[in-house]
């Protein structure tokens, strides 16, 4: 995944991962983002500052539960945490459309608790660091040589 963004609506706070898409990437760039949250079903939506086209090898007109979509029509960010009111079969959709842009990495079924009208502020995510790579614990300089009058020792 491109990078974590943290969702926080009131006490609520949930990471969830974005996708290598161009559509994450240009909301990533527009974080932190915050807006009022509008329901629909099972679904978390909200407008962002962003006009963005559909991308053809994210669209999908099915979702999957935890998944954060871009909604193009209404330059909408979606969080859906289960059925919509047009979803038929078991299967989670969407109005129309939309771009997968990444996935809730925590308890989808938080957002149950989330009312219409809350503020919500998506904002970057702190990095996670991977076992054995480099962690405050096991930092070690590394010399570049220093400057000093006349160049570089």
């Amino acid at each position: 995944m491109q990078g974590d963004i943290n969702i926080k609506i009131g006490n609520l706070n949930i990471k969830a991962g974005l996708n290598n898409s161009k559509t994450a990437l240009a909301i990533y760039d527009k974080l932190p983002i915050e807006a009022k949250v509008k329901l629909w079903g099972d679904e978390i939506y909200f407008e962002i500052p962003l006009k963005l086209a559909e991308e053809k090898e994210f669209a999908k007109d099915v979702v999957e539960l935890g998944d954060l979509a871009y909604w193009p029509p209404g330059a909408c960010f979606c969080i859906f945490f289960g059925m919509t009111p047009v979803s038929k079969g078991g299967q989670i959709k969407p109005a129309s459309s939309v771009n997968i842009i990444g996935k809730v990495l925590g308890d989808h079924k938080e957002f149950k608790k989330v009312k219409e009208g809350d503020k919500i502020i998506l904002s970057e995510g702190i990095p996670t660091v991977p076992s054995g790579l480099i962690r405050p614990n096991n930092l070690r300089s590394v010399s570049c040589g220093l400057i000093k009058e006349g160049g570089v020792t």
